[in-house]
């Protein structure tokens, strides 16, 4: 049977001449290392006047971002994290590799997103940091979330991961915490392949941080002198290059990105068991690193999320399950951590209801379905709807 989608999304990654001719320079340049090289520099500095802040580091990846922003901030052994069930799981694998202790808290059932009351219910003595998760792109509510942060002296480390150029009350995402950490993986809506950047407005965090990422030498250093425990989290000339000209077309795609999943928002409204990731009035600008939306089998005659998945990807849909919630993970689960922290319990005193029907319910579909036409979204709502009828009358 002929499949509903007659003609390819946007291809992703993008790039055209521009990343050509940034790479290009640093290849003839010979140049290859940020120690010596222009592109790293140039990228960070573009990078913070993008989300509003004065430093930004280019790093490996989003992953050792999280790693080095804890531990710029003294988080250590006996310390708790609190963290979003529902999010990818170098959320929580960071904490753990700095001997920290994850405490899993429940999420909006509309935003998928921390709440400020969640967190504020899980604080204890022991609560040295929180890592809001800006789901898809939508901003968790972070005047609420740094508020409670700072009255409980809480460093604040936001995960934007997916969402670069996204904001706040018109505030940039990125600017709101103690530290924040962006992806650059290749998936996400800036790319360079694998990748990562911390930015802060705060000179003495930057110099932690910077001091890590660098096997602990200071910048200039000749003599070999490490001041600090760190390791080789630098990002290299090429990937900055890249990510240089990602930049440049950033806001043009988030906001096409918006327009499309308003209007794939109206498109889905009609069709029973399918109810998109909502959104709040704070959230004045989503990326959309995900367009995510509910899935009730009811509807479609008990027809299983993984059915309907591989039925959406055959009529030439690309979309894949929500994540799990992170201590459904088998190494949660067997209590795995290398010795780095105890046993995990931390579920015990946290109701995670919301977290698990999400994760358990939630279908998604990749950014750049989002960055074609009105025909295309408009193929993205004609396949679902086939799917239903045809599970309808079987």
């Amino acid at each position: 049977m002929k499949k509903t989608k007659t003609k390819a999304f946007p291809q992703w990654p993008h790039s055209d001449g521009r990343e050509i001719e940034l790479v290009s320079d640093v290849f003839s340049s010979g140049n290859w290392w940020r120690m010596t090289g222009e592109k790293v520099k140039i990228f960070e500095r573009k990078f913070a006047d993008l989300h509003d802040v004065k430093y930004c580091l280019g790093v490996t990846n989003g992953t050792h971002a999280i790693e080095i922003a804890l531990i710029a901030l003294g988080i250590k052994s006996g310390d708790e994290v609190i963290i979003p069930a529902v999010t990818f799981i170098s959320t929580g694998s960071a904490v753990i590799y700095v001997n920290a202790t994850p405490v899993l808290v429940d999420i909006d059932p509309e935003t998928y997103c921390m709440t400020p009351e969640a967190f504020e219910k899980a604080i204890t003595s022991n609560t040295k940091a929180v890592i809001p998760v800006h789901m898809a792109g939508h901003s968790c509510d972070m005047e609420k979330i740094c508020e409670i942060a700072k009255r409980h002296n809480i460093k604040v480390i936001e995960d934007a991961a997916h969402a670069h150029g996204g904001q706040c009350n018109n505030k940039m995402l990125g600017s709101f915490g103690d530290m924040s950490i962006f992806s650059f993986q290749n998936g996400k809506i800036m790319t360079c392949g694998e990748g990562g950047a911390l930015i802060t407005n705060s000179e003495e965090l930057y110099e932690k941080a910077y001091l890590i990422h660098g096997v602990g030498r200071p910048d200039g250093d000749r003599i070999y002198e490490h001041r600090v425990l760190g390791s080789n989290y630098r990002m290299n000339e090429f990937s900055a290059a890249i990510l240089i000209a990602q930049q440049e077309r950033l806001n043009e795609m988030n906001k096409r990105r918006d327009k499309n999943a308003l209007l794939l928002d109206d498109k889905l409204s009609v069709i029973k068991g399918i109810k998109p990731q909502g959104r709040k009035e704070y959230a004045t600008l989503i990326t959309h690193y995900m367009y995510m939306f509910y899935y009730d089998s009811n509807y479609f005659n008990g027809l299983s999320r993984k059915d309907f998945i591989d039925l959406l990807i055959a009529e030439g849909i690309p979309s894949f399950v929500c994540f799990p919630v992170l201590s459904d993970t088998v190494f949660f689960k067997n209590n795995d951590f290398y010795g780095r922290i105890n046993e995990f319990d931390q579920l015990k005193s946290n109701d995670l209801s919301n977290s698990r029907n999400i994760a358990a319910n939630v279908v998604w579909l990749p950014h750049y379905t989002l960055l074609g036409d009105e025909h295309d979204i408009n193929e993205i709502a004609k396949a679902i709807k086939k799917i239903q009828e045809e599970a309808n009358n079987r």
